[in-house]
């Protein structure tokens, strides 16, 4: 009885010494268990990969992998969702079924402005949707053949689909991974336009070309011997960037599982040039778009004005070691936060940046500034910023049942510590510390809690690891070290 008087004492007296204005005070927002507060998840059953992101009239849409009659990957469709800000998001009818075809397996949208499919007219252009066929029978035989690029389209602003008659459009050549179309448009130097195909094709990427989305010209392939190859290559994404010198840059994006630095599934990059249907690389270093363990499989909008002058990118928040039986009930796996890519230069380096979208901020709500010790966080929704007056620093999240869950840095690596941090006993491999590199240093944190995930932005995403987690009780307290500085908590709300 006295030990438990005295913990409780001290429990008291080490929350008193992390002054706030205004007082916190705990208060559940999660309805129900781990079912995130801001962050995107299907209504029910099983979610993967984001597919066809494109901004149309004031609306984002997110189209994803999504087998809605059970928690487990199963015969893929297209779920879709929309939003007006990136924070609040609608629930729609499933976009695209598989048919006689197969499974339909990720993929991409564009806006046909100009008509050139002939599939809408000048003045109705359609949203054109480019998918992966998978056939499931073939793909239990000794067959190559069973995926194939197909296409779909809308006249109605992505809210009813057609699948064109003609499909599928790119067949395929004799080769077992042959996925994931990312389809841009590029203007060519006479003004003429041409649409880009950037597709996984077992451990590299192949550029296609076409006039009108529906011929495919093979242009070259990328990837045979260059960057990490632990497993298959999938869903990639060609983009263009202007350097923090105002040079002209193309960064490809290619997702690999297994084989990324925390085992299972992560995101590669590379930066270099794309001139005449062909990506030259800068260099062959192996580069990593977050080196936490459950970000995969993200791409970027397309069609966004230009007003916006950025690059939007949204991941997949898991990871196919354990994606399958992660303990949640009605639903399975989240997006992450949406991101604005970037580039930014380390002593003559080029690296992606990854910075937690503006529209993220309409979330804050109250607001705590807070000194360093221990504190209440006011519910499983916040975000956390700090300052770093060393380039060294820890973060502890704990609760009542003495489990926690620890960021920090030290020795050159920015860790995320979950090992105790809540279920675990799903996955051997779960339960980890998971580091990424740091040569240069971090002035500031943010971080983005919610009821079961936690990403981690260094330098306003210099640096950026995710991490799911499943604590048996919220994290109630925030226990921060000496050399954090200026921190706020903002308590988040939809």
């Amino acid at each position: 009885m006295k030990q438990n008087i005295l913990f409780k004492l001290l429990s008291l007296l080490l929350i008193v010494s992390c002054q706030s204005t205004p007082e916190i005070k705990f208060e559940s927002v999660v309805t129900e268990e781990y079912r995130p507060v801001y962050h995107f998840t299907p209504e029910y059953g099983w979610m993967n990969d984001p597919n066809g992101l494109i901004y149309l009239d004031g609306k984002y849409h997110l189209f994803y992998q999504n087998y809605p009659d059970s928690t487990v990957w199963g015969p893929m469709h297209w779920g879709h969702a929309v939003s007006t800000d990136l924070v609040n998001w609608e629930s729609l009818p499933i976009a695209l079924y598989p048919d006689s075809l197969g499974y339909i397996f990720s993929g991409s949208a564009v806006l046909d402005a100009e008509n050139s499919s002939g599939l809408g007219t000048a003045d109705n252009p359609p949203m054109i949707a480019i998918f992966t066929y998978h056939d499931p029978e073939l793909a239990n035989t000794t067959s190559d053949i069973f995926q194939s690029q197909a296409i779909a389209f809308s006249m109605d602003k992505g809210q009813t689909w057609e699948k064109y008659s003609g499909n599928p459009v790119l067949p395929n050549p004799g080769i077992r991974d042959f996925r994931d179309p990312k389809v841009s448009q590029i203007t060519n130097p006479d003004g003429s336009k041409t649409w880009i195909m950037t597709l996984a094709v077992l451990d590299q990427i192949n550029f296609y070309s076409s006039p009108d989305l529906k011929n495919w010209t093979l242009m070259s392939e990328f990837g045979k011997n260059v960057g990490a190859h632990g497993g298959v290559w999938e869903c990639p994404d060609l983009l263009p960037f202007k350097t923090p010198s105002g040079e002209d840059k193309w960064v490809l994006l290619v997702s690999i599982n297994p084989g990324g630095p925390q085992n299972g599934s992560a995101t590669q990059y590379f930066i270099g040039d794309f001139e005449n249907g062909e990506f030259t690389p800068d260099d062959t270093m192996i580069r990593w778009l977050d080196y936490g363990p459950d970000n995969y499989a993200g791409v970027t909008w397309s069609n966004l004005p230009a007003d916006q002058d950025r690059t939007l990118f949204i991941g997949w928040m898991s990871n196919w070691l354990y994606a399958n039986v992660v303990p949640t009930k009605s639903w399975r796996s989240a997006m992450t936060v949406p991101r604005e890519l970037s580039l930014f230069d380390v002593d003559g380096t080029l690296l992606v940046k990854s910075t937690p979208a503006v529209e993220l901020e309409k979330l804050r709500s109250e607001k705590y500034e807070v000194d360093k010790g221990i504190c209440e966080l006011p519910s499983e929704a916040v975000e956390i910023t700090a300052k770093i007056s060393s380039d060294t620093f820890s973060i502890t999240f704990s609760n009542e049942l003495n489990e926690n869950l620890t960021i920090s840095k030290e020795n050159g690596l920015v860790s995320i510590d979950r090992r105790n941090a809540g279920k675990s006993d799903f996955h051997r491999d779960f339960a980890a510390i998971h580091s990424a590199p740091m040569s240069w240093e971090a002035n500031e944190i943010r971080v983005f809690m919610d009821a079961s995930s936690i990403e981690l932005f260094v330098n306003n995403g210099e640096l950026v690891l995710t991490s799911i987690l499943f604590p048996s009780s919220p994290w109630k307290t925030i226990n921060f070290s000496e050399n954090t500085q200026s921190v706020e908590i903002y308590h988040l709300k939809k």
